[in-house]
């Protein structure tokens, strides 16, 4: 599936280990354009949703591998 220009999109990542107050990392570890997406996580009991965005004037269609790395941690 083409992700368009300057474009978003989320799915959840499923880790019971994830707590609400845990940091997530994503960072894109290989295939596809290096640069050309910013991603982000946000954690939930159990997951979190990582989003995905396109940076470039163009469309991309690559299947890119997202390393995922837990900080357990407390909010204070």
């Amino acid at each position: 599936e083409a992700l368009n220009l300057l474009t978003t999109t989320a799915f959840t990542f499923t880790n019971s280990t994830i707590a609400a107050t845990d940091t997530v990392i994503c960072t894109h570890e290989s295939a596809g354009t290096s640069g050309a997406y910013t991603i982000n996580a946000f954690p939930a009991a159990g997951s979190a949703v990582i989003s995905v965005r396109n940076n470039t004037a163009g469309s991309l269609s690559e299947a890119i591998v997202i390393r995922v790395t837990v900080v357990k941690s407390v909010s204070a």
